[in-house]
């Protein structure tokens, strides 16, 4: 098995690929164009815990308006934030502007994987991914996808995450020394279109057989998971200031949740408590209902309220033209809270 399934992957890939913004074709040289490992890059951070389709849009905007890792090192963080706004996970945007800089100050991507793992940001599994798909590297590349391909085809039963390393050794058994770019992300398009989590479409796999997990007759409880643990409820607060068209928006604090993002001014809730902070200003209140929302660890449910007062809030902040609320890069938090407020 070891000889041939990279070989029967790869032919399934050169027919079945994705056409992604991102990519260049099956079997094609690696282009010459110094951008290409920046948009391999971009792509690969903006789709950690992110679909493909809520990524295209976000990469095409990026990749108009910051052409070059150049372009993107030049940028204000609070350009790049708000551009962000809405793809989530938000430290993922302050990494890029932090890896930007470095990078514009080598002059270029690094191309190995060991170099690339001291960028701002750049976990194991990206390093792999960009090394490989980027530079043709012989690199070992695990995401959730290669997980599930990997544990069905060996019929690895061992929990996760505890399987992992086996897992990665598999991986590399089957990495091919040439076309490790291709063979990366044949593996992920595999995952996610035939290896699926539920009801994995087996008729159609290329690897069906040598599969050990089809041949259990039950491949769809492999890789074994822990059971998840309940999300807490958290329960927030953000007030709504308008005042001659405008609206009384805040910076939060660059680390934590959404950290660095504009918002609404709020009661400090966050995942580990509820939140028990004051108004940021004294006024008749009114209460314009609530909004709810899952982060990673915890779920949120944001009741909004309208304030009516004189005087300036208190802290920093700036009053926003409501025509232009659009443009302020609320996250998705905050802006499903201005929805509410303007409904």
């Amino acid at each position: 098995m070891f000889a041939t399934v990279s070989d029967q992957l790869l032919t399934w890939y050169d027919a079945h690929a994705r056409a992604l913004p991102w990519r260049v074709g099956p079997g094609e040289a690696q282009p010459d164009d110094p951008a290409w490992p920046y948009r391999v890059w971009l792509s690969e951070v903006m789709l950690q815990q992110t679909t493909v389709a809520a990524v295209k849009p976000y990469f095409k905007a990026f990749t108009q308006r910051w052409p070059t890792v150049f372009d993107l090192a030049a940028a204000s963080e609070d350009d790049v934030m708000a551009a962000w706004a809405g793809l989530g996970y938000y430290s993922r945007a302050r990494n890029l502007v932090k890896c930007a800089k470095v990078v514009a100050e080598l002059g270029a991507f690094p191309a190995t994987e060991d170099e690339l793992r001291k960028l701002p940001g750049l976990g194991a599994y990206t390093a792999a991914a960009i090394a490989a798909i980027a530079f043709g590297e012989h690199a070992i590349v695990v995401d959730a996808n290669v997980e599930r391909v990997v544990a069905r085809l060996f019929a690895l039963d061992e929990p996760l995450p505890a399987a992992r390393k086996a897992i990665r050794e598999r991986t590399n058994s089957i990495t091919p020394e040439n076309r490790a770019g291709d063979f990366a992300q044949a593996m992920m398009d595999l995952g996610s279109q035939i290896c699926t989590t539920r009801a994995p479409r087996c008729l159609l796999c290329p690897l069906s057989g040598d599969c050990a997990g089809r041949k259990t007759g039950e491949p769809e409880t492999l890789p074994v998971k822990p059971p998840k643990k309940a999300k807490p409820e958290r329960r927030g607060t953000a007030y709504w200031i308008e005042r001659e068209g405008k609206v009384w928006l805040v910076t939060r604090a660059g680390t934590g949740m959404l950290g660095g993002m504009r918002a609404l001014p709020d009661d400090g809730w966050s995942a580990q408590a509820d939140g028990s902070g004051k108004p940021p200003m004294a006024g008749e209140t009114t209460d314009l209902g609530a909004v709810r929302h899952s982060f990673t660890h915890a779920h949120l449910t944001l009741q909004v309220v309208r304030i009516e007062g004189q005087g300036t809030p208190a802290g920093e902040g700036v009053w926003w033209p409501l025509d232009e609320l659009d443009g302020a890069g609320l996250p998705t938090l905050y802006a499903k809270a201005a929805r509410l407020a303007l409904a």
